[in-house]
C-alpha cells in the first residue's frame, strides 16, 4: 500500500472519497476502490475488466508499452535461451528457480504422474469420434475430480500441490489420447524414459508399427513454445481460473475452465485463426492483395496473427520465437504452399508502413501456428498444445491465490439496462 492518495470529488453532491493508491514492486500504481461506494454511492464500470486489477501476484509481470515480459522476476528472453519448460514450471509454481536436486525430484514427481486411469479412455469413447480435441480435453481434465476425489481438500497444501503435479503431468497424456481417438488411432501410454515434450510428441505420434524417429530440433521448437505460452499474467484463461477457484472448486474443475476460456477465438484460438487466414489467401502471390485488403476497414478482412491487445510495441515472445521460426523450417525442409504465404505475409509486414506505424508486428500466435503446421501438428490440436503449456502458469496462479488470505469470492457488478419494474399480467389477458 502506497502513503499516496486519489481525492475523488462527486461534483452533484460536493462529497469526496479520499482512496488509498497500491503499488506493487514494478508497474504502474492502481486506485484501492474498496470505499468508493461507501463514500459516494458509486460502483465502477470498466467493460473486459481492462483497468482493473483483480489481484496482487507475484507470478509474472508484463509491461506492454516496453515490450517485457517477466516469469518471478526472469526475462522471458533468458528463460527461452537457457530454461526448459519444466524449470520453468517449477520457477512459476514454487517462485524460484531450482537446484539440481530440487529439479531433478520435480521432474521425477512429474514424470511419474503422466499415466491416466484406463476407464479415461472409456470416457474419451464416448465423445463422438470427429469432436473436437479441445473438447474431450475439457471434459477429461474436470473429470479427474472423480478419480481424485479422496484428495481434493483445497485447505491441505500438500494436496494442493499434489494436484497441481498432477496436471501438468496428465494434460499432455489426455491431449495426445484425445486426438489418436479423433483420428482412429490405439492410444499410446507415455513413456517415462524420455522428456516431457519428447515423450508427448511420443504419445501423439508413435505407431505400434514402428518406432518414432524425431527430429531433435522438432522436441526443442516445442519446449520453447511451451515456456513462451506458460503464462502470462490475468489474461482470460488465467482469470477465469482464479474466478472459479474463489469459490473453493476444485483444481481440475478450475483447470477446466481455464480450458474451456483459452478455446475462445480471440484468445487461444487466435494461432488456428492464423493457418485459416493463411489457407483463405491461398498462394504466396496472393499475399499482396490480402494486405492492401486488410488497410481498407470497409473490406471487414483481417489479418490475424498482427500486433497484440496487451502489447503496444512488440510482442517479445514473437523477437524471440521467429528465429525458431526460421530454424525450424530449414531443418525440417518443409515444403508447404500455406508456409511459404505465412513468410510471404510475414516479409510484406515488417517492410509495409502501414503495419510499421502502427506498430501491427507479427505476434506469437503467428509464429506458433506455422511452427505447428511444420511440426505436423493439425490444426485442430493448436489450443490444445497452448493449454497444454499454459496448465503450468494455471496452476501457479491456482497455488498462489489459496496462499493469499486476502482470496474474495469473485463477485462483479453490472449496470442494468433491463426493464423498470412492472407488474406480472396474467397470460389471459396478454
Amino acid at each position: 500500500m502506497s502513503d499516496k492518495t486519489v481525492l475523488i470529488t462527486d461534483s452533484a453532491s460536493a462529497k469526496t472519497s479520499t482512496l488509498p493508491l497500491v503499488s506493487g514492486n514494478m508497474g504502474e500504481p492502481a486506485v484501492d476502490i474498496g470505499k468508493l461506494h461507501k463514500d459516494l454511492g458509486y460502483f465502477t464500470f470498466d467493460p473486459g475488466f481492462v483497468s482493473t486489477a483483480s489481484t496482487r501476484s507475484a507470478i509474472t509481470f508484463i509491461d506492454g508499452d516496453k515490450g517485457v515480459l517477466l516469469y518471478r522476476g526472469y526475462p522471458i528472453e533468458q528463460l527461452a535461451k537457457q530454461s526448459s519448460f519444466l524449470e520453468v514450471a517449477y520457477l512459476l509454481i514454487n517462485g524460484e528457480l531450482p537446484t539440481s536436486a530440487q529439479f531433478g525430484a520435480f521432474e521425477d514427481e512429474v514424470t511419474h504422474h503422466t499415466m491416466m486411469q484406463e476407464s479415461l479412455k472409456n470416457f474419451l469413447h464416448g465423445f463422438h469420434y470427429d469432436a473436437h480435441p479441445m473438447a474431450m480435453l475439457c471434459g477429461a481434465v474436470a473429470s479427474l475430480s472423480a478419480f481424485y476425489h479422496d484428495t481434493l481438500d483445497i485447505s491441505d497444501p500438500e494436496q494442493r500441490r499434489l494436484a497441481a503435479i498432477r496436471l501438468i503431468a496428465k494434460v499432455p497424456t489426455i491431449a495426445a489420447a484425445a486426438y489418436r481417438y479423433s483420428i482412429d488411432w490405439p492410444i499410446r501410454y507415455p513413456r517415462n524414459n524420455l522428456e516431457y515434450c519428447t515423450r508427448f510428441l511420443h504419445m501423439m505420434f508413435e505407431v505400434p508399427s514402428e518406432p518414432l524417429q524425431l527430429n531433435p530440433v522438432v522436441a526443442k521448437a516445442l519446449d520453447l513454445l511451451f515456456i513462451l505460452h506458460a503464462d502470462h499474467e490475468q489474461n482470460a484463461s488465467t482469470s477465469t481460473v482464479r474466478l472459479v477457484g474463489s469459490t473453493g472448486a476444485n483444481p481440475y474443475a478450475c483447470v477446466a475452465a481455464g480450458i474451456a476460456a483459452l478455446w475462445g477465438p480471440a484468445h487461444g484460438g487466435a494461432n488456428e485463426a492464423v493457418l485459416k487466414m493463411l489457407a483463405d489467401i491461398g498462394d504466396a502471390k496472393n499475399v499482396g492483395k490480402a494486405v492492401e485488403k486488410a488497410k481498407d476497414k470497409n473490406s471487414g478482412f483481417r489479418l490475424m496473427g498482427f500486433g497484440h491487445r496487451v502489447y503496444k510495441n512488440f510482442d517479445p515472445r514473437a523477437t524471440i520465437i521467429r528465429e525458431t521460426c526460421h530454424q525450424v523450417l530449414a531443418a525440417l525442409g518443409v515444403n508447404d504452399p500455406l508456409l511459404d504465404v505465412a513468410l510471404e505475409l510475414e516479409q510484406v509486414a515488417l517492410k509495409d508502413p502501414y503495419f510499421i506505424e502502427r506498430k501491427l508486428y507479427p505476434n506469437v500466435d503467428f509464429y506458433s501456428g506455422i511452427i505447428y503446421k511444420a511440426l505436423k501438428i493439425p490444426t485442430e490440436m493448436f489450443t490444445v498444445m497452448f493449454a497444454i503449456a499454459r496448465t503450468a502458469g494455471w496452476v501457479a496462479h491456482w497455488l498462489e491465490q489459496h496462499q493469499d488470505k486476502d482470496t474474495k469470492i469473485g463477485r462483479p457488478r453490472q449496470i442494468y439496462t433491463g426493464a423498470t419494474t412492472r407488474d406480472y399480467t396474467p397470460i389471459t389477458k396478454r
